[in-house]
């Protein structure tokens, strides 16, 4: 006997549902002023960088699925004690990565590219660690997406270089998350 589950159904109806409709507008609705502000911060370094608006989308866009669909798992309460545990590793990691970022910016000359590359690569793969059984593989793929991407070492070199034109911008996806920090949103 095939069982069935309205909640579980509602579920994924959400996950396809908010999947689909990941655009800033929609992102917005789900997320605060200064969130956007990074996210849009971090499109401009993406098109930036990459000189390929198309794949700056992409890679917020990407963002802004996996956020939603994580939420919608943490929602209904999807996760087990011991995932619950992986998903405070990757909050208590991702707080770090931050904190790194911000320090790296505003202290001249410590910027080290292996570490935020690190702290990115450990970030991911917690979070996989976190979905992997709830989550499809295009949804992985995403996430390996999304953080390759950043954790790339011409954009990270590009980005913290002081005298480049994505200076103002790291400004102020830092300020940005200084303020996440403050508020214990990360």
């Amino acid at each position: 006997m095939e069982a069935f589950s309205s909640k579980d159904m509602a579920m994924q109806a959400q996950k396809k549902i908010l999947s689909r409709m990941a655009s800033k507008s929609v992102a917005q609705m789900f997320i605060d002023d200064n969130s956007s502000e990074v996210l849009d911060e971090l499109y401009r370094v993406s098109k930036e960088h990459s000189g390929n608006r198309a794949e700056a989308q992409k890679v917020v866009k990407n963002m802004i699925k996996i956020a939603v669909k994580v939420g919608v798992l943490f929602r209904h309460e999807k996760f087990s004690a011991e995932e619950l545990s992986i998903a405070q590793e990757f909050r208590k990691k991702l707080h770090h990565g931050a904190m790194t970022a911000i320090s790296f910016q505003e202290v001249e000359f410590t910027f080290d590219k292996s570490v935020m590359i690190n702290l990115l690569s450990e970030c991911r793969d917690l979070l996989l660690k976190l979905v992997e059984k709830h989550l499809t593989p295009k949804s992985l793929d995403r996430i390996r997406h999304v953080f390759n991407h950043y954790a790339n070492p011409e954009l990270l070199t590009h980005l913290y270089d002081p005298q480049g034109n994505l200076w103002s911008n790291l400004s102020k996806i830092c300020s940005g998350l200084n303020h996440m920090i403050e508020e214990g949103k990360l």
